[in-house]
């Protein structure tokens, strides 16, 4: 089971956040059958979400981030809310990729690191929060660093990490996140920072150690929340029924004319909805 693990640290200066996201992984992998290069930065890309998501002040508010660069995997979209219902998907989930010189799959190649990375929260206020960062990597946590720091203005540090075994399913996934508090001292700051550059292989802690090993050993607590995100699709036949609607009859019935039946496919499950002559009759009754 995933979990999000949440504290104060250091003389409550720092905010910290420890993930397990390897279930959540392996269903994104399971739906859209990814490469182990794509699973590494959309997982990358699902667990920093699930960390922006804890976030959200209400269970109903919604979070959309787009990681956009010029790698060959393509845009990668993720969207969560405040329950930390998350799902995502990559433009092109099969691409493989030489590993790097380290031996490590080389996420930076996948995503790029020309582009932009974008985070819309939806508060049930008139307008959405919306904020942008150009990428610095293409490695996923330098690129949200950077986003917390220009966009936010808030001092951040995270190493994120997703580890795939020789079957293509992920054996390990997850993340440390700190952030500062108004008032930290720089020497709290620096302190957990360089806790999280010990951090590199946090997928292989998560997979031998497990999420509250790495709060409780390196982090020198054993108080923290706990929270369960997961993997979860929202789109219903309902949903997609409202937006044909907002179509038009008039759209809808060139379509049925030319293909015979209106097919919609979600892109974060890869579920498949059809409606056919009779169906959209009875949406405009």
């Amino acid at each position: 089971m995933d979990k999000l693990l949440k504290t104060i640290v250091f003389d409550n200066q720092i905010t910290l956040s420890v993930l397990d996201t390897t279930d959540m992984v392996n269903e994104a992998i399971r739906v859209h059958n990814l490469s182990p290069v794509c699973a590494a930065a959309l997982g990358r890309t699902l667990t920093v979400c699930t960390f922006m998501s804890s976030n959200l002040k209400n269970q109903k508010d919604k979070l959309s981030v787009t990681v956009k660069g010029d790698g060959l995997g393509g845009k990668i979209t993720v969207c969560g809310n405040g329950n930390l219902d998350m799902r995502g998907f990559i433009d092109n989930p099969q691409i493989d990729l030489p590993l790097r010189a380290d031996g490590k799959l080389n996420v930076g190649a996948c995503v790029g690191k020309n582009g932009r990375l974008t985070v819309i929260r939806s508060m049930g206020l008139k307008e959405p929060y919306t904020g942008s960062s150009e990428l610095i990597s293409g490695e996923i946590a330098e690129d949200f660093t950077a986003y917390y720091a220009f966009s936010e203005q808030q001092p951040t540090a995270m190493a994120l990490g997703v580890k795939i075994g020789t079957e293509g399913k992920c054996v390990g996934a997850g993340g440390v996140i700190v952030q500062a508090l108004p008032g930290a001292t720089d020497e709290a700051l620096f302190l957990a920072e360089e806790i999280v550059k010990d951090c590199k292989n946090i997928s292989t802690l998560i997979e031998e150690k497990g999420a509250e090993w790495v709060v409780k050993e390196l982090f020198f607590t054993d108080k923290f929340d706990t929270y369960c995100p997961k993997y979860k699709c929202l789109c219903s036949r309902e949903y997609i029924e409202k937006v044909l609607i907002s179509l038009g009859k008039n759209e809808l019935k060139d379509i049925l004319k030319n293909e015979g039946e209106i097919k919609v496919n979600c892109e974060f499950c890869d579920k498949e909805y059809k409606f056919n002559d009779k169906d959209i009759e009875e949406l405009f009754k």
